[in-house]
């Protein structure tokens, strides 16, 4: 079984830069994308960036130019580095994990969840 174990969340004010890492444990993620989607209070779940297992990347629109994900496939890791933060990036951001792009919204795998918080 795998498991997804974040950090990094925290505090920030608007402008302001956090990066949050990933770790998976339990097998090697071959075949499988590595990223983040996130959900803030009374809203869906939204994707937001995803790495393919050969380093494809995805962005939703709203993070693009703002925010970057990186994978470390040998040592199971995924990154987001998030730059320009803003009130409305403030949600609980979840480390996924699932076959395919993982644009789809479906996960195999999910992280605990990291809360991000921005303040104006």
């Amino acid at each position: 079984q795998v498991q997804l174990a974040e950090s990094g969340g925290g505090l920030v004010q608007a402008g302001g830069s956090l990066r949050l890492s990933c770790a998976a444990s339990g097998r090697t993620l071959n075949g499988y994308a590595m990223g983040w989607c996130r959900q803030a209070p009374g809203k869906e779940r939204e994707f937001v960036g995803s790495v393919t297992w050969t380093g494809i990347i995805y962005y939703a629109d709203s993070v693009k130019g703002r925010f970057t994900i990186s994978r470390d496939n040998a040592k199971n890791t995924v990154s987001l580095q998030m730059n320009s933060l803003k009130s409305d990036d403030t949600a609980v951001y979840y480390c996924v994990a699932a076959l395919g792009s993982g644009r789809s919204g479906r996960y195999d795998y999910w992280g605990q969840g990291t809360q991000v918080t921005v303040s104006s």
